[in-house]
């Protein structure tokens, strides 16, 4: 059984990040232990009012301890990342627990709708091509390509990221022809995507999670998008109808069975 480690912050309410990651995971056969880069009373996407605890000095405790019991990962995946300080401390956590011939997942979250999030700046954005630089995959959004590259062109950003990362993946690119997932595995490819207009909050920790425990048995890059993204639109269709209020994210609980049933086809091929 591989043993991973999430990276990421915990939102108690708002299924989104280590909620997300923590099932997801688990459910793909995989060990999912849980480094958390901060506490927030829900996320920030539509809620007011939320407490938020940064978790970097307790990080290190938390390291320091895995030390004395020799803890090594198969795969390490990397979310939410507070601080500048946070993402030095993530190359670190690398080095010091993946193993020799094990993989390392970036979701370089850095903004939507072509701005940053809220405390990330340009600055920021340097930081986080470096820490993408280190990665076997990273899996940014639309706008997280554009923040890291200055490339409005999926094609341009897809070519600038993969000068830093073997794998890189533009998740959701809405092109003039299409919706599509860009990515590169030794040629640039596009692959088409079924797309359910409005926003759904914590779909792309969906994808993450779910492409994450796909990578970690060993299936192919092109299988792992096709099902990581097929599960994700079914949990979006379902979710259409199903969640009157968006923000406390996607029912896509009911839609693992299908996705677990996909991936074990996969693995059994």
């Amino acid at each position: 059984m591989s043993r991973i480690l999430a990276i990421n912050d915990i939102s108690c309410v708002g299924k989104c990040s280590l909620t997300v990651a923590l099932p997801v995971i688990s459910a793909c056969g995989a060990t999912c232990d849980i480094l958390p880069t901060a506490l927030l009373s829900t996320h920030t996407g539509g809620f007011t009012g939320y407490t938020f605890l940064d978790l970097s000095s307790e990080m290190e405790k938390i390291a320091a301890h895995w030390e004395t019991l020799g803890l090594r990962y198969d795969l390490i995946y990397s979310g939410y990342l507070g601080s500048r300080s946070q993402i030095q401390f993530v190359k670190d956590i690398k080095r010091r627990f993946l193993k020799e011939d094990g993989i390392f997942i970036v979701d370089p979250v850095l903004g939507d709708n072509f701005t940053f999030y809220k405390g990330f700046d340009e600055q920021f954005a340097k930081e986080m091509l470096s820490l993408c630089s280190e990665a076997d995959y990273i899996l940014p959004n639309e706008t997280e390509s554009f923040l890291l590259t200055g490339e409005r062109d999926f094609s341009a950003a897809l070519q600038k990221l993969a000068a830093f990362c073997p794998h890189p993946v533009i998740t959701g690119a809405n092109d003039k022809d299409g919706y599509f997932l860009y990515y590169y595995d030794k040629t640039e490819k596009r692959m088409p995507l079924k797309k359910i207009d409005g926003n759904f909050h914590g779909a792309g920790d969906v994808f993450a999670s779910a492409f994450s425990g796909c990578i970690a048995n060993g299936i192919a890059i092109d299988d792992a998008l096709r099902v990581t993204s097929d599960f994700c639109y079914r949990s979006i269709a379902r979710s259409e109808h199903e969640v009157k209020d968006r923000k406390y994210g996607l029912n896509y609980e009911k839609e693992i069975l299908p996705f677990l049933e996909d991936l074990a086809r996969l693995i059994n091929k």
